[in-house]
């Protein structure tokens, strides 16, 4: 028998402005990785007055992994995490592009500016499945995450 109050709760935050895919998203999670918390901001300003607990996000959980898309309104993931790189509370936050774009630009420019890994958007439900069980297996059971992740 497992002792769930022994699992670690992690917290993500999902960055994606496209619905279809938060939904599938939130599938993905839910059953890959049942210890998740999943966070969702619409698009980029969102994110950052989540991340720095502005606006209505006083009370937003500090993430312990940030899944960011590319092509969003109002500000795109590039410069959400070009400005997550230079705030010195955000930076050490691992974050993850995903993205529908495998073009070899977005994949330099994202890594450039510090992304930690930059993926493509599996195109149906069993590639989300298997891309966030890989993601909690090496994420939260073989990475180690800097220890002043959490508020």
């Amino acid at each position: 028998m497992i002792n769930l109050t022994n699992v670690a709760l992690h917290d993500v935050l999902l960055v994606e402005d496209s619905l279809a895919d938060v939904v599938l998203m939130q599938e993905a999670v839910q059953e890959s990785m049942p210890h998740t918390r999943l966070s969702v901001a619409g698009h980029g300003v969102d994110a950052l007055r989540f991340l720095r607990r502005e606006a209505s996000f006083e009370d937003a959980p500090r993430p312990d992994l940030i899944l960011l898309d590319l092509n969003m309104p109002l500000k795109g993931g590039l410069e959400v995490l070009s400005d997550l790189r230079d705030d010195p509370e955000l930076r050490s936050i691992p974050v993850l592009v995903l993205s529908t774009s495998d073009r070899r630009e977005d994949v330099e420019r994202a890594y450039d500016l510090g992304a930690n890994t930059y993926l493509v958007k599996p195109r149906d439900l069993p590639g989300f499945f298997a891309l966030m069980q890989q993601m909690n297996d090496y994420w939260f059971r073989s990475a180690r995450l800097p220890q002043g992740n959490k508020w």
